[in-house]
């Protein structure tokens, strides 16, 4: 009989602990935030180029919601469909951009950490600008296009402006 009840009870903590997880898309809120030399180069970058009206996140990241949105907010499990520009401090060509009515779709535990702080601010239909520091985006990885030349120098500050079309 003892062994019955231990069995039972065995079994329902597993279902509990499972059921608990069982919508979890296993991403983690990374816990990462900037050094303060980064934040104080984001500053004196933010005042040699008139930057102004910019909110800092605790995790060091600067941003400017440009527009709220009304939908839902995304998590870090939620798949999202975007359009965005990615530019280098101080460079006016993005390295890197999607723009589409449709958007394209991200799940926002896989992007960069900066991202994943702020982008939850934003409501669906809204948009962001970021400001996101080098330990908060690719640190000390040289991003390259697909022919294999560098877009993005290690180490490299980056704005994104990112427009939210769709939580899902």
């Amino acid at each position: 009989m003892k062994n019955r009840i231990a069995i039972l009870l065995l079994m329902f903590f597993s279902l509990s602990f499972t059921s608990c997880f069982k919508d979890q898309c296993g991403y983690l809120d990374q816990q990462y935030t900037a050094s303060s030399s980064e934040i104080a180069y984001m500053e004196n970058f933010f005042t040699t180029n008139n930057i102004t009206d910019l909110v800092q996140h605790s995790s060091g990241v600067f941003y400017k919601i440009t527009s709220e949105g009304t939908g839902p907010n995304p998590n870090l499990c939620s798949n999202m469909l975007v359009n965005y520009s990615a530019y280098r401090f101080g460079y006016g060509n993005a390295f890197d951009s999607y723009l589409d009515p449709q958007g394209i779709p991200f799940i926002l535990g896989q992007l960069i950490v900066g991202v994943q702080k702020v982008m939850p601010l934003v409501k669906e239909g809204g948009s962001i600008t970021m400001y996101i520091p080098p330990s908060l985006a690719y640190g000390n990885e040289a991003q390259r296009d697909q022919l294999g030349n560098i877009i993005l120098p290690s180490n490299s500050y980056i704005k994104f402006e990112m427009s939210l079309k769709a939580v899902q």
